[in-house]
């Protein structure tokens, strides 16, 4: 039996040199609250992102989870249910009603033109999710926001290392939340930041990851513990060095799907949006079983059969999980309901061996078709 091919595979430095970057901390003792690893890679992510003001965190949904709370929103939430649980649950864990808009055909990010009819007299903030690297309509939110007084945090964990006109994306809106999952472009193993420009929102963040401590004798508020410890913080030093040629590596295995399977008849494939610096993050396919002639389900079983884990991603919508079951009306988001029963995101990671696309191409145009 082959072996089996998963949709990701961390990405990680060589064992000698995370040995190297942690080799410090046995003498210092020093491996967590904020040590001489967390600084660095705070610095070296400021650079990087080219961003004003970072924070750090245990991971990313903390991250998104705490910035709700230290912006203090009230009331109601426009969000996208086409996203991981992490982006609905942050918004309902603050006491939050989310409220669901559609997303568009074309690069599955939040649709503008419906958020106008979706505000009301409670809506205090717009959370948009950048999907598969795809970036949201970012001035049109801006105008929106601008217009209606609303706080504009973006979820940008499938966006590190994206630019958009020159800019880093998270340089847009009043914060912007990554992930540092081991699953992503760029892994702490564990982590997450946010962006943001506001001096004041970073005290406010730093208060909540670290239990309120605003001094060695004083805690002024309730806060959380969040905190990045030095092993993640080195494990991302290591891995920011040589994520330009990870990114790299990513591109050719999008382009070798792209030779694959980019003019097949009833397989969507991704483009690359007008104006972006990619980072190759997704390779997500959309079936059109009338035309191809099977199911995305049919693909994800055959592609399982062959030893090849592919992810219906996003399914299901956050807005249909039993948590919530009677809460929100799915219908009111047709277009996600349609592409999540149609998506399948493919095997993608910069290691992935160009002949390994061709064996997980070969076999999704092998799934049987209905004549």
């Amino acid at each position: 039996m082959s072996e089996k091919i998963f949709v990701t595979r961390s990405s990680m430095p060589t064992f000698e040199e995370y040995i190297e970057e942690i080799r410090p901390l046995w003498d210092t003792h020093w491996i967590t609250n904020m040590g001489v690893k967390h600084k660095e890679l705070e610095s070296k992510l400021k650079e990087y992102l080219g961003v004003s003001q970072i924070s750090l965190f245990s991971n990313g949904h903390m991250a998104l989870e705490l910035t709700i709370q230290a912006m203090g929103l009230k009331g109601e939430v426009i969000t996208t249910p086409f996203t991981f649980a992490s982006t609905t649950h942050a918004i309902v864990r603050n006491n939050l009603n989310p409220v669901f808009c559609d997303i568009n055909p074309e690069d599955y990010t939040i649709d503008v033109t419906k958020i106008e009819d979706l505000i009301t007299d409670k809506t205090t903030a717009i959370i948009p999710v950048h999907v598969y690297g795809n970036i949201c309509n970012v001035e049109e939110i801006e105008r929106i926001a601008q217009k209606y007084e609303l706080k504009v945090i973006y979820d940008a964990a499938h966006a590190f290392g994206v630019e958009y006109k020159g800019k880093g994306i998270g340089t847009f809106g009043d914060a912007s939340i990554f992930s540092f999952h081991a699953t992503k472009v760029f892994n702490t193993i564990e982590g997450g930041a946010v962006s943001f420009k506001d001096e004041e929102l970073g005290l406010r963040l730093y208060r909540l990851k670290n239990f309120g401590i605003r001094g060695p004798e004083v805690v002024d508020g309730v806060g959380a513990n969040a905190k990045m410890n030095e092993f993640q913080a080195a494990m991302g030093i290591c891995n920011l060095r040589h994520i330009d040629e990870e990114i790299e590596k990513r591109k050719k295995v999008f382009e070798r799907y792209i030779d694959n399977i980019g003019n097949i008849d009833g397989i969507k494939v991704p483009k690359i949006q007008k104006d972006i610096k990619p980072n190759y993050s997704y390779f997500p396919v959309i079936f059109d079983s009338k035309v191809f002639g099977a199911t995305r389900n049919e693909v994800y079983n055959n592609l399982l059969k062959n030893n090849i884990v592919a992810r219906k991603y996003f399914y299901p919508l956050t807005n249909t999980f039993e948590c919530f079951q009677g809460k929100f009306n799915v219908e009111q988001t047709p277009i996600a309901l349609n592409i999540s029963k149609r998506v399948l995101t493919l095997p993608l990671y910069p290691d992935l061996k160009l002949e390994d696309v061709d064996k997980i191409c070969s076999v999704i145009l092998s799934t049987p078709k209905k004549t």
